[in-house]
């Protein structure tokens, strides 16, 4: 029995001693699909739109308005000034012409009077008082 297990230990020790190694697997390379964006249609398209401001409490009046059919684009928009005018742009823009706007302007322009304001004035340096002289007398001092 113990020569079994000694022959059986023997030989366990032969071939672990002589490990019998493979070659790595080759490296499996794939082909990346190509890649194909998403195609969208991106023909222009009809649209309409316009809005509009009037607040009296800040004094802002504005407005716009613009409309396409796919090919023309036309619109006009409308600001007050703060001089008192007000200014009307309108126009149009194709691919043969470009951006062409015809400016507009009602009323008059008013400016304030200029009023020269108050000269400012500062107030008078204060008069500081300089601080005492100290004065001392020393503490007596004895001699024996």
């Amino acid at each position: 029995m113990f020569r079994s297990i000694l022959v059986c230990a023997l030989i366990a020790s032969v071939f672990a001693d002589n490990p019998v190694y493979q070659a790595a697997p080759a490296p499996a390379y794939k082909q990346p699909s190509a890649y194909k964006p998403a195609t969208y249609d991106e023909s222009p398209k009809p649209y309409n739109y316009q809005y509009a401001v009037n607040d009296d409490y800040s004094g802002v009046n504005f407005s716009a308005q613009e409309n396409s059919d796919a090919k023309v684009i036309s619109g006009s928009y409308t600001v007050a000034l703060p001089d008192g005018r007000i200014q009307t742009v309108s126009y149009t823009v194709d691919e043969y012409s470009g951006y062409v706007a015809d400016v507009k302007y009602e009323g008059t322009a008013s400016y304030p009077k200029y009023e020269p304001k108050p000269a400012y004035k500062s107030a008078p340096a204060p008069a500081y008082k300089s601080a005492p002289t100290p004065a001392y007398k020393p503490a007596p001092s004895y001699k024996a």
